[in-house]
């Protein structure tokens, strides 16, 4: 058990929260009706894990178990990561948030803008998912034998920009933005140098201990432990299919806005500097990440498909109220892999989920689902 308890010592050591025995019910009857193959979730109080919970297979042909060890994808969790880099910079005197993006970007200028100048747009902006860019970074969807998963060289955004446009005023509203959080990964790297990978990794995932997190292909030491991926389709006929999507994937180009691979140890691990930074913590301040936790724009969340005044964004983190609680976090969404994580900054508490399988076969009454037990999730936190 000493591998599958490194970075993570997931023995309860504090009580675990009330209605906790109600939700994991409620969680496994979610899994099981919506034929969710494997999925976890726990729960952070002090810095410590509070509880943890888990649920079928992380493959289903092998016969492997999810268990404290098992590697998820986060997806567009991900883009936190950039995000923080980014505070980092400016808190260190190397960026503005008002800096304009072509000054790093000139590239950017190729993008046609009918409201003014892309030259207008900063990276504020970006971080908000206000600066009008589309949201997909890949047009090519249509499920084709040939079509990339995702680019994977800087060139070819590069080359899609003439063909590219604002869609709307920037600075005026919100709209979910993917080759944004690539935007300001591309700043990250003209700054400091380095890959965007080996930046976070030495200014983020090793300050934070998160031994067993990676970036793209798994690698030989964590393949055992590295979850599949399952999409569950209906065909013509009507039969449903519940289809393994294969372990790895490359993001390609896109990993910063959705490539980290880690255990749910490594997610408590981050959910308890993000509750408990202190004004010196060497990553980030306390004070900078309650300015990335100011609402901004009212937003639709990236899974949630459903707006309501309670639910906006801020400098990449997404926020809720319920019942009067203010939550931070952010969803992630891609291949097979659904996830969510939120804290309660009052109290420092957390709460991380993650499933290897999406539902395409009844994708609003899973998607119903899902923010059911994102919900139920908060109230385990809300105290």
């Amino acid at each position: 058990m000493l591998q599958t308890l490194t970075c993570l010592a997931l023995a309860v050591s504090v009580q675990r929260p009330a209605g906790w025995p109600a939700f994991t019910r409620a969680f496994d009857a979610y899994a099981a009706g919506d034929s969710v193959v494997g999925a976890s979730v726990l729960v952070v109080t002090n810095g410590r894990v509070a509880a943890h919970h888990e649920y079928g297979a992380a493959d289903r042909a092998l016969g492997q178990r999810v268990d404290t060890a098992t590697i998820y994808h986060w997806a567009s969790i991900t883009k936190t990561l950039t995000a923080i880099a980014i505070l980092q910079l400016r808190d260190r005197g190397r960026l503005s948030l008002d800096d304009r993006v072509t000054k790093w970007i000139p590239e950017l200028r190729q993008v046609h803008d009918s409201f003014g100048s892309v030259d207008d747009i900063t990276i504020r902006m970006l971080l908000s998912h206000a600066a009008g860019f589309q949201g997909p970074t890949w047009p090519w969807t249509r499920g084709q034998p040939w079509e990339p998963f995702e680019p994977t060289r800087w060139e070819q955004l590069v080359a899609m920009m003439p063909y590219q446009e604002v869609l709307f005023a920037p600075g005026s509203r919100y709209s979910y933005s993917n080759p944004g959080f690539i935007y300001l990964a591309r700043i990250i790297e003209q700054i400091t140098g380095d890959p965007w990978e080996t930046y976070v990794q030495k200014n983020i995932l090793t300050p934070l201990g998160l031994t067993r997190s990676y970036f793209g292909v798994t690698p030989y030491h964590l393949a055992a432990a590295r979850s599949n991926n399952y999409t569950v389709t209906k065909d013509s006929t009507g039969r449903v299919s519940v289809v393994a999507n294969g372990r790895d994937f490359d993001p390609g180009v896109t990993i910063p806005n959705g490539g980290w691979n880690a255990p749910l140890g490594d997610l408590a691990r981050y959910l308890a500097f993000l509750g408990n930074a202190s004004p010196g913590n060497a990553v980030l301040g306390h004070g900078s990440l309650e300015e990335m936790w100011r609402a901004r724009y009212l937003a639709v969340e990236p899974v949630a498909g459903e707006l309501t005044p309670a639910d906006s964004i801020g400098l990449s983190f997404f926020i809720l109220r319920r019942g009067g609680t203010r939550f931070v976090g952010h969803t992630g969404h891609q291949a097979g892999f659904r996830s969510f994580f939120y804290i309660n900054p009052a109290t420092g508490s957390g709460v991380v989920a993650a499933f290897n399988t999406t539902n395409d076969a009844d994708n609003e009454r899973s998607e119903a689902g899902f923010r059911a037990v994102r919900d139920s999730a908060l109230a385990l936190i809300a105290r």
